[in-house]
């Protein structure tokens, strides 16, 4: 299907892909920024991908261009780019290192694609905020030979939240983002922090993949490598079966044993379960001990920031977070936004004790982030700020 372009302008609407690995958030939205319609897919990203967009794209105008979230660059690009043969063709090559992500993603870009040939379809990269980190953030302790043949690095992740929140934070804050260095926390069904100085991302806890760093819903986080070795000579496990449980069976799930999701834990902690309990305490800590080592990269901190699922709607983990980190000017007893009037406004500061930290909860922006880079590489202006 070919959609109808008789009204297609330069400055048209912007079709948004974000494909994750078991859903795909489709969007539309105008030069403005407004978002005219929207749509999460009821399949996993896959072969009813095509579908799924067909029917969208009868019900809408049509785009003048389409961004896809990958959430891996790779080596070789390190923008936001057109996708065309050789681009697809490197995507390819990366898929491994964030399979759960970009194998579903690649799906959609195909079927996109394959429905709207006529229009450009641009790649937009979670890795890209992260692109200029300084060698000692992005670089592992392990032989030259690992790094230079087989490009062993730190990448960082959920860049394309970071850089929506960033510029929100600036403007609640009233300060220019090239004057701020904030700590931003990403808590959803991946978890991760980074430090930004000054408008660029100096530090992050995850790395190669999106494995590495705070605990997350399904998968672990960081582990003691030795673990996994352990794992593999005295137990026998496989790679493949180490790679299922790390990415599907651990963080909070596997704490548990009942739930990825902190809204179902903290009821259940509330009930007297001490396993919900456990992997709620862990997985604060974890996210503390995370914004600690951000803030170590720092100079100063002008502001903690929230966003994500998480982020934006389980206050009792906000507040178990905050409470905790006085030795970073932080301080409990947190304002609770209602979830609605966020959404809305797009942000909130949340902290009220006296001389402490800037808190603000920042809506999750990764969608209008893609229409915004898009319009970028397409050398449209942006509107929406």
């Amino acid at each position: 299907m070919r959609a109808d372009r008789s009204h297609e302008s330069r400055d048209g609407h912007v079709l948004v892909l974000d494909a994750g690995s078991s859903s795909l958030h489709i969007a539309l939205f105008a030069a403005d920024g407004e978002r005219v319609a929207e749509r999460d897919a009821s399949e996993p990203p896959g072969p009813a991908a095509a579908a799924e967009l067909r029917n969208f794209l009868s019900e809408v105008p049509a785009p003048a261009a389409v961004g896809h979230r990958i959430v891996h660059s790779g080596p070789h690009l390190t923008g936001h780019t057109l996708i065309d043969t050789p681009v697809r063709a490197l995507l390819a090559d990366v898929a491994d290192l964030a399979p759960l992500h970009v194998t579903p993603a690649l799906h959609v870009v195909d079927a996109a694609r394959e429905l709207l040939p006529d229009v450009p379809h641009v790649a937009c990269f979670d890795t890209v905020f992260h692109k200029d980190l300084p060698a000692q953030a992005c670089t592992y302790a392990v032989p030259e030979r690992w790094r230079a043949e087989y490009g062993l690095r730190r990448y960082g992740f959920h860049g394309l939240s970071y850089a929506w929140a960033l510029q929100r934070t600036a403007q609640a804050l009233g300060r220019p983002v090239d004057n701020l260095q904030v700590v931003l926390v990403h808590m959803g069904g991946g978890c991760s922090a980074c430090a930004v100085r000054n408008g660029h991302s100096v530090d992050t806890t995850m790395g190669l993949t999106p494995l590495e760093g705070l605990v997350m819903s399904r998968r672990s986080g960081s582990l003691d490598p030795g673990a996994l070795l352990w794992l593999q000579r005295r137990h026998g496990l496989s790679t493949d079966e180490l790679d299922d449980t790390l990415h599907r069976h651990s963080g909070l799930l596997g704490l548990s044993g009942t739930s990825g999701d902190t809204r179902d834990l903290v009821c259940a902690r509330a009930e007297g379960d001490a396993a919900a309990a456990l992997a709620l305490a862990t997985f604060t800590l974890s996210c503390r001990r995370g914004i600690a080592s951000m803030a170590a990269s720092l100079d100063r901190l002008d502001a903690l920031v929230f966003t994500g699922e998480i982020g934006e709607d389980q206050p009792e983990v906000r507040e178990e977070i905050c409470s905790a980190l006085t030795v970073l000017g932080v301080r409990g007893g947190l304002l609770v936004p209602e979830l609605e009037d966020l959404m809305r406004e797009g942000l909130r500061r949340i902290d009220q004790a006296v001389r402490s930290v800037p808190v603000l909860v920042v809506a999750t922006g990764e969608t209008q982030q893609i229409a915004v880079e898009t319009r970028r590489v397409l050398g449209v202006a942006d509107r929406t700020r």
